[in-house]
């Protein structure tokens, strides 16, 4: 193991996997709803090598300085999270696939942790891409995906949707994916943002509810699609479900579990709406569809926080954002925002500043570009 970490150790095989943004559509996925991600120029970087033993495997994070080693007879959850990303795909891997044999891999990130672009899906679908590379599984794309997915959810423990996993294997540059994720069709979308660009306010806390919190409102959202079947059986999930629909259920549901259908429902038609507008060239529409779901976020799905809303009502004084919102699942994480590429900069100081004085927490900021998806490095 000593020498995984070293510059002179030789790899077969180096992967860049990205990190990924959501333009709109938040907590829809797992509502078989769509969505509008991108990878984006932030990755982690693996270097993968056969190790020419039958089953031990060794990792090594750089970001981290850790280490730790398996036995592919012996894959099962374990006490460190991160390490039980990697775990899961190799179970999943396992049962698609017997040809996996003793490998090492070292990894480099430079994804803000924690700032909600998704680093778990980078991380699950890097190792899936990598070792299909390395072994030559042939394993398709769309199966690396739900390789990825099926990890957080049976290593991790978080029932989260498909769209991070995807955006990070199946992104192209420049684009942005409408993606539906009850049928996984998928269209690519140009995204011609000039002269703003988008950038994200990092709030640097974590305020620990995200798994818990993300689980309940999964569940809470299945149980109003519950009370919806029993007059409207051909209702699988609110993807099903108009807002007509919903209003006809306000007094059956609980106003908790309404306004959280209520959401939903109403981020399905800003989703559309976006990507008419991004087709158009209707920035305009695009930013105030942004706040909007930021609204229902905060309001009506409450997965947002002081810091995240702070962030976002900050960015309402400044003429040059045209949109801003909290992204990701919510409790911390970043803000989002289209702003104007001559400001950008003044703007992040700004806000770093009110920021400060409000939370005394630093702020961080960086600029996301639309990138394309897991890949060999040549």
């Amino acid at each position: 193991m000593s020498n995984l970490n070293t510059e002179s150790t030789k790899y077969d095989i180096i992967v860049d996997s990205p990190g990924r943004i959501n333009i709109i559509g938040e907590h829809t996925d797992y509502n078989n709803g769509f969505v509008l991600p991108t990878a984006i120029d932030k990755k982690i970087q693996f270097k993968f090598r056969k190790n020419g033993t039958p089953t031990t495997c060794n990792i090594h994070s750089a970001n981290f300085n850790t280490n730790f080693s398996f036995d592919l007879n012996e894959v099962a959850p374990g006490d460190e999270q991160w390490a039980n990303y990697v775990l899961g795909v190799i179970d999943g891997i396992q049962k698609e696939s017997d040809k996996l044999e003793g490998f090492d891999f070292v990894l480099d990130s430079n994804i803000p942790v924690g700032s909600g672009i998704s680093s778990s899906a980078a991380l699950e679908c890097g190792v899936a891409f990598g070792l299909n590379e390395l072994f030559d599984l042939g394993l398709s794309k769309i199966k690396m995906v739900e390789i990825g997915q099926m990890a957080e959810h049976n290593y991790v423990g978080t029932k989260c949707g498909i769209m991070d996993q995807f955006a990070s294997v199946m992104s192209k540059e420049g684009h942005v994916i409408l993606l539906d994720c009850q049928s996984l069709e998928y269209e690519y979308v140009p995204i011609q943002i000039k002269p703003y660009k988008i950038l994200l306010l990092n709030t640097n806390v974590s305020h620990n509810l995200a798994d818990g919190e993300y689980n309940k409102r999964r569940a809470m959202c299945e149980g109003g699609v519950a009370v919806i079947q029993k007059k409207y059986p051909e209702v699988k999930s609110l993807r099903d479900v108009t807002p007509e629909m919903l209003e006809e259920f306000k007094e059956e549901l609980d106003a908790v579990t309404y306004n959280r259908c209520s959401y939903v429902v109403d981020e399905k038609v800003r989703v559309l709406n976006t990507v008419e507008a991004l087709k158009n060239n209707q920035l305009d529409v695009m930013g105030a569809n942004m706040y909007e779901t930021h609204e229902g976020l905060s309001k009506l799905y409450e997965v947002s926080c002081p810091e995240l809303d702070f962030l976002v009502d900050f960015s309402k004084d400044y003429d040059e954002v045209i949109g801003a919102r909290m992204m990701g699942g919510g409790f911390g994480g970043c803000t989002i925002n289209i702003i104007h590429e001559d400001k950008a900069e003044a703007f992040a100081k700004a806000a770093s500043e009110a920021y400060f004085e409000k939370f005394n927490i630093k702020l961080t900021s960086f600029e996301a570009n639309p990138s394309g998806g897991t890949s060999l490095v040549k």
